[in-house]
């Protein structure tokens, strides 16, 4: 990048927000994927107006940004595959307002999810999505991916809580969509368009969401089975009951092996376990914990234990959480890699998929941990590979390809709340075929130049195995 470009992006931003730092560069060409490449430049701007000005940089420049929240993505989508820069938009961290009469607030796309609901609890309200790493995740981030986590199944996902959006384009122009009411039928719903669009058609600096009233109680059954497909059974007649939980959460044996060896959780010994848990009225709480155990025994659950403490509750749901770091202690030489680790099936589909996951792995010579959102059809599979090792790598991605096979097969989808980025591109193109020339006509009009996280989604050609950040030759 040229020297006076660089001097341009100081003046804009504060010379103590522009880096090219080795350590900085590096650092920054990773999100929480398997994937890595450094951005040429990191800026940390501080205001949309400061994001518009940096952008009209870029565009006059072809230069290409990635925009960045705190980096947990698991699919490459902040990645810089083409240099540039990186946004970091972390210093836009205001709540800017909290309207509960009218059910919403207005939030800077950097601040952190765990922090808005924080701010948010005075008040006796919540922003539900609660994903895995909400402890850091942004907003502007979640907007972008359309995250979620595990209570989606009853209070839906970031899409259905964004009400109206304040976005750069690729022109550095400055856009308004949605509103602050919760009908509106004014025109296209623009805010729709930008969810889930990964910073390829405009840069999120300010969200107003909808914001939802907690719940008086909560309650939570943990459910032991013999085998994984009796706990994807108890997930699917769960729901045909008809009831429906604020969350529940299943795990393999594997996992539950690896999170009793790294953190002493001291789960049940079983094949599968059901982490379900029921909120609202406590007269309602009662009697779906009721249902929920009868269910569970009545799809062979071996154990079941319910509980309202709130420090149990915490301590399993801690648990669930902590499988895919415990999954890199379970074997010696293995870590544990983010390959078709986010795939949707429909609900009744859960226990033919969890089946068909332990097939491919035992064909493929890999060891997968199943686990999961089950309820709402949402599977994860973090796979074990030997970073150093090509033939690991390989079976991996062969394990990979089957995987998305069997859930395109089923009626899914690759992807349920981790969005695209590199990790799903090809199986993404594979599942949606007829929506890619639809895709790639949006993103000519809005991003001409292509300079907006360029090379990702539907621009993305070959294999998944490349930029890696281990220490193993890209793939062809």
């Amino acid at each position: 990048m040229r020297p006076e470009v660089l001097n341009e992006l100081r003046d804009i931003v504060g010379s103590e927000n522009v880096s090219t730092s080795a350590a900085d560069l590096y650092t920054y060409g990773f999100d929480s994927s398997i994937h890595h490449h450094s951005p040429e430049v990191v800026i940390r701007p501080g205001s949309t107006e400061e994001v518009s000005m940096v952008v009209k940089v870029a565009a006059r420049d072809h230069i290409a940004i990635t925009t960045r929240g705190a980096g947990t993505g698991l699919c490459g989508g902040a990645v810089p595959l083409h240099g540039g820069i990186v946004l970091d938009t972390t210093r836009m961290n205001k709540i800017r307002e909290i309207r509960v009469q009218d059910l919403y607030c207005v939030v800077e796309a950097g601040v952190v999810n765990d922090k808005l609901n924080e701010a948010l609890a005075p008040f006796k309200f919540f922003f539900p999505t609660s994903p895995g790493s909400g402890e850091a995740c942004t907003i502007g981030g979640m907007v972008a991916a359309n995250a979620s986590g595990m209570r989606a199944i009853k209070y839906g996902a970031t899409r259905d809580y964004v009400m109206g959006l304040v976005v750069v384009l690729a022109d550095g122009s400055i856009v308004h969509t949605g509103t602050r009411t919760l009908k509106n039928s004014s025109g296209y719903q623009l805010e729709r368009l930008f969810v889930g669009s990964e910073g390829t058609l405009g840069i999120i600096t300010e969200v107003t969401m909808r914001i939802a009233p907690k719940p008086k109680k909560v309650a939570m059954v943990m459910a032991a089975f013999p085998t994984l497909e009796d706990a994807g059974k108890c997930v699917s007649k769960l729901i045909a009951t008809p009831l429906l939980p604020s969350a529940c959460e299943l795990m393999d044996k594997t996992c539950i092996q690896a999170v009793n060896k790294t953190i002493q959780a001291g789960l049940p010994d079983c094949e599968a376990l059901c982490m379900i848990e029921v909120d609202g009225e406590p007269e309602v709480v009662e009697r779906d914990a009721q249902k929920v155990q009868g269910v569970a025994r009545e799809t062979n659950a071996f154990s079941v234990e319910l509980t309202h403490d709130a420090k149990v509750m915490a301590k399993w749901t801690n648990a669930r959480k902590s499988v895919m770091a415990s999954l890199s202690r379970f074997g010696e030489k293995f870590v544990s890699v983010s390959l078709a680790d986010d795939m949707a099936v429909p609900i009744s589909k859960i226990p033919d998929a969890v089946v068909a996951f332990q097939q491919i792995a035992a064909r493929n010579n890999v060891i997968i941990g199943t686990y999961g959102h089950a309820a709402d059809g949402n599977l994860h599979t973090k796979m074990l590979v030997d970073p150093i090792s090509e033939v690991s790598w390989r079976n991996g991605e062969k394990a990979v390809g089957e995987i998305y096979d069997i859930v395109i097969k089923l009626g899914g989808t690759v992807t349920g709340e981790h969005g695209v980025g590199i990790s799903k591109a090809p199986f993404m193109q594979k599942e949606r075929p007829t929506m890619l020339t639809t895709m790639a006509a949006i993103k000519k009009a809005m991003d001409p130049q292509d300079i907006l996280n360029p090379g990702k989604m539907q621009e993305w050609q070959g294999g998944i195995i490349k930029h890696l950040r281990y220490p193993c030759k890209d793939l062809d």
